[in-house]
């Protein structure tokens, strides 16, 4: 079975930091796109990020040149850095992968954490 699981997330202050983690676990032969999703009360799931197998990175308007997505191929895990962190950016975070396991490439999603930013 393939399983993610997040981690990272908690309160913290406007203007503070936090990194997310997200690994994933089981019968994996390969992971392609990895990326991050958040869905705050009253919204729908945005795009946050992505990153390709390759490197390749795409962000949301939104948190461009404050957060910065990585990956560990090594370890299948993926990554998220938040800086100067916003009261909008309040959200249950959560991971996805693309991964080719025992059944043809998939899609998977970790059950997510919560990002709180507020004074």
């Amino acid at each position: 079975q393939v399983q993610l699981v997040e981690s990272g997330g908690g309160l913290v202050q406007p203007g503070g930091s936090l990194r997310l983690s997200c690994a994933a676990s089981g019968s994996i032969f390969r992971i392609d796109a990895m990326g991050w999703y958040r869905q705050a009360p009253g919204k729908e799931r945005e795009l946050v990020a992505t990153i390709t197998r390759g490197g390749s990175t795409n962000y949301a308007d939104s948190v461009k040149e404050r957060f910065t997505i990585s990956r560990d191929n090594a370890r299948n895990m993926v990554y998220l850095q938040m800086n100067s962190l916003k009261p909008e950016d309040t959200a249950v975070y959560y991971c996805k992968m693309n991964i080719w396991s025992s059944q043809p490439t998939m899609y998977y999603w970790g059950s997510g954490t919560l990002v709180t930013v507020s004074s």
